[in-house]
């Protein structure tokens, strides 16, 4: 199957503000290492392979959830 863009909002999981303070600090290092991994897989394959993007990339991983 062909896949059409990519964007990392496609690959994101976005918590609420309350959702969010429901994470453990466990949890919330968690969710901060998988969003950033995801950022870079995203990243290195419009590098690699010129897969267009659907908006710019936007990595909200330095902000707590």
């Amino acid at each position: 199957m062909t896949q059409g863009p990519v964007s990392f909002e496609e690959v994101a999981v976005y918590f609420t503000a309350g959702q969010g303070a429901l994470l453990d600090p466990a949890q919330r290092a968690l969710y901060r290492d998988v969003m950033q991994e995801n950022y870079e897989n995203v990243t290195l394959l419009v590098k690699a392979y010129g897969i267009p993007t659907m908006q710019p990339l936007l990595c909200p991983v330095s902000a707590t959830p």
